[in-house]
C-alpha cells in the first residue's frame, strides 16, 4: 500500500517535531490526549474532529498523529494543498490504512467534486476500520458543506475544541519546548521575546529554532542580552 501511495507524489510533508511528545496539552485537553492515544485501539474512536483558529495546534496534532505509527500505516492530507488534485486520486486505497489525518478542511468545503469524494471516502473508512482524525477552523455544522449528506457524516465523531493561545499560553509553549531541545530558557527571557516577537505561533517557534541553532555554534545560553543581539533588538 505504500508503494502505490508513494506512486501519487502528494506533497505532502511531515515537521519532524510535530510529535505528541512535542505538544503542550493543557489538563483541559486531557480527554483529547486519550482519545488520540487510544483511536487506533479496538475501541477507539472511528472519527475525531477538531476545530480552532489558526496557532491552535490542529495541524501539529494531525502530524503527531501521523508519526504515532508505524511508517506507511496512517496518512497525513493538507487539503489547503491538495485542492487542486482530482479528490478520487488522492483518496483512492486510503481506506486501507490504519488512521488517515484529513486537515484544513474547509478548504473543499463547497467544491461539489470533493464533498462527494469525502462523503464516500468517510463511509468506506468507516466500513474497513480506517480511523479518521479530521480539523478545520470551525466545528462540523459551521463549515461551508453544501452537501447535507457529507454534514451529517462530520457530526458522526467526538468533536474538540481547540482554543488560540494567550500570552501565558504561549510562554509556556515557549520554555516547554525549549526545555524538549534541551535548552534553558529563563521565564524573563521568555517574556523578552514574547514582547518583540511576532505574535504567530508558527513564528515563535521558528525563532526558537533559530536560537537553538546560534546557541550551539557560539556555545552561549539563552540570555537576554544574547536573544537581543541575535535578532537585532
Amino acid at each position: 500500500m505504500a508503494a502505490e501511495l508513494a506512486q501519487l507524489a502528494l506533497p505532502v510533508h511531515l515537521r519532524d517535531d510535530a510529535t505528541m511528545d512535542n505538544f503542550l496539552f493543557s489538563e483541559a485537553l486531557g480527554p483529547l490526549r486519550i482519545a488520540l492515544e487510544q483511536q487506533t485501539g479496538a475501541d477507539g474512536e472511528p472519527a475525531i474532529f477538531l476545530h480552532g483558529p489558526p496557532g491552535s495546534g490542529r495541524s501539529h496534532l494531525l502530524q503527531a498523529a501521523v508519526h504515532a505509527l508505524p511508517s506507511g500505516d496512517a496518512q497525513y492530507l493538507p487539503l489547503e494543498q491538495l485542492s487542486a488534485m482530482p479528490p478520487e486520486q488522492v483518496l483512492d486505497g486510503m481506506d486501507t490504512l490504519s488512521r488517515v489525518c484529513l486537515d484544513n478542511l474547509q478548504a473543499v468545503a463547497g467544491d461539489p467534486s470533493w464533498e462527494r469524494a469525502l462523503f464516500n471516502f468517510i463511509n468506506r473508512s468507516r466500513e474497513a476500520g480506517c480511523r479518521l482524525l479530521i480539523a478545520a477552523d470551525a466545528a462540523p455544522r459551521q463549515l461551508a458543506v453544501t452537501l447535507p449528506d457529507l454534514a451529517s457524516r462530520l457530526s458522526w465523531g467526538v468533536v474538540f475544541q481547540l482554543a488560540a493561545p494567550g500570552d501565558e499560553d504561549k510562554l509556556a509553549i515557549l520554555r516547554f519546548r525549549a526545555q524538549r531541545r534541551g535548552l534553558h530558557l529563563e521565564e524573563e527571557a521568555a517574556r523578552y521575546i514574547l514582547s518583540r516577537a511576532p505574535r504567530a505561533m508558527s513564528a515563535l517557534m521558528e525563532m526558537l529554532e533559530q536560537l537553538d541553532r546560534d546557541s550551539m555554534a557560539l556555545q552561549r545560553t539563552l540570555t537576554i542580552p544574547f536573544i537581543k543581539a541575535r535578532f537585532g533588538w
